[in-house]
């Protein structure tokens, strides 16, 4: 370790699109008075899953029955594949050295009944990252939330909520993977957060079924076809978007079933208008909330900023939902929509940045949720620890909970 104070940190995210796996070198620490985290980014990469591995998890997902056999064998090969890239990051990212890895695992299931949580499952064996890097690991995150009736999600608002400010207009931070996700800061600091709907879920689930394609690149195939009214009308008709957050889903509901129903009776159409039109769906869904919310400033990250038709509407939408004497514009100044690339942190790593950060504060016993972000009774320390190749060592828990967030180039 640099110093007794700065610990460097590998965090692991891989999402509901699951291409590959996110990994980000951190080093971070607490200021003297306890008040303010530091994260200085040190890089970021992406480990592209094993066909097999993706075809497996694929395989896995909701609706499908599963054997055993086959969550004890994903289990094994995304905890090697999580190892690997701990790994790699810490070769390449962080100097050939780590305090502690955080695995986010894979979600398989998330376990909604009326509205509450009441489980998840994430598999990648944390054993593997730690005898393959003799480094403690923090896994599980998303348990101890539930536990306290919370979703267990979004985890990434403590990172949202320390590093938005409050003051002047509500913001938001939208997270565009599988599911989007965003967390409101409004101007007396009060804050919410929750899962609003599909992000990239159903564009990759249409791209991989006309296209042979794991996403649609450019959103090419959705700038190429039109929107189909009756299909849009159909899937904004979800009871799911009109429940009050906090909230939370996933691939259980939003999967291959999901959008094969939706398109059951229609006419045949054409798989670029169907890209068109669940793109429209996921620009529509996150217009509206940032309508409902007042948004002044929202702040985007994720694998969907890689995909220029749907930040165009997104941007479009946003802008003519909050319209002047609309609560969303302010002072009849239209919506400003950036990448939080703007404010120190890589669009595309930004979730494993947050379970890093996540990571720090279970080793130093500071609870990492926000009970109005995830419904929970009371904030939670996350995750378990899995000791290294050393006895296990923790320092003297923090004093007091960090207020904000600064990151440091």
């Amino acid at each position: 370790m640099s110093s007794p104070d700065v610990w460097r940190v590998i965090g692991l995210m891989s999402g509901t699109s699951y291409d590959g796996i996110d990994v980000a070198a951190a080093d971070i620490a607490l200021d003297n008075a306890g008040e303010e985290v530091v994260l200085t980014p040190l890089g970021a990469l992406e480990r592209p899953h094993d066909p097999a591995v993706r075809e497996l998890i694929a395989e896995v997902l909701p609706p499908a029955t599963v054997l055993l056999e086959d969550v004890c064998r994903l289990d094994t090969l995304l905890g090697q594949a999580f190892a690997d890239a701990a790994a790699h990051g810490i070769e390449e990212l962080a100097g050939g050295r780590a305090d502690l890895v955080v695995s986010h695992g894979q979600t398989v299931f998330h376990w909604v009944e009326h509205g509450r949580a009441r489980g998840t499952l994430q598999l990648g064996q944390p054993a593997w990252i730690a005898e393959r890097t003799g480094v403690p690991v923090v896994s599980d995150l998303r348990s101890r939330d539930i536990t306290r009736g919370g979703q267990g999600a979004p985890l990434v608002s403590i990172l949202d909520v320390l590093l938005l400010a409050p003051g002047g207009h509500a913001k938001a931070a939208l997270n565009l993977g599988g599911i989007a996700n965003m967390t409101v800061v409004r101007p007396d600091g009060s804050v919410l957060a929750y899962d609003l709907g599909p992000a990239n879920a159903l564009i990759d689930l249409a791209c991989r079924r006309y296209f042979d394609q794991a996403y649609d690149p450019d959103g090419a195939h959705a700038a190429a076809g039109s929107v189909d009214q009756a299909l849009l009308a159909r899937l904004l008709d979800e009871p799911y978007y009109a429940m009050p957050p906090p909230k939370s889903t996933g691939k259980e509901l939003f999967n291959a079933d999901y959008l094969g129903r939706k398109l059951a009776g229609l006419p045949d159409l054409d798989p670029d208008d169907i890209l068109a039109t669940v793109t429209e769906l996921t620009a529509t869904v996150v217009a509206n909330e940032c309508a409902a919310h007042g948004i002044g400033e929202l702040i985007v990250s994720g694998g969907g900023v890689r995909n220029p038709t749907l930040i165009r509407r997104i941007a479009e939408l946003v802008d003519a939902t909050t319209r002047p004497g609309r609560p969303g514009r302010q002072n009849g100044r239209p919506v400003a929509v950036r990448p939080i690339d703007d404010l120190g942190l890589p669009a595309d790593a930004k979730e494993a940045y947050a379970f890093a950060l996540l990571g720090f504060f279970t080793a130093h016993g500071i609870p990492a949720t926000i009970p109005s972000c995830t419904g929970a009774t009371t904030a939670s320390i996350l995750g378990s620890i899995t000791p290294g190749a050393e006895p296990l060592r923790l320092p003297l828990p923090a004093r007091r909970t960090p207020t904000r967030l600064r990151i440091q180039a």
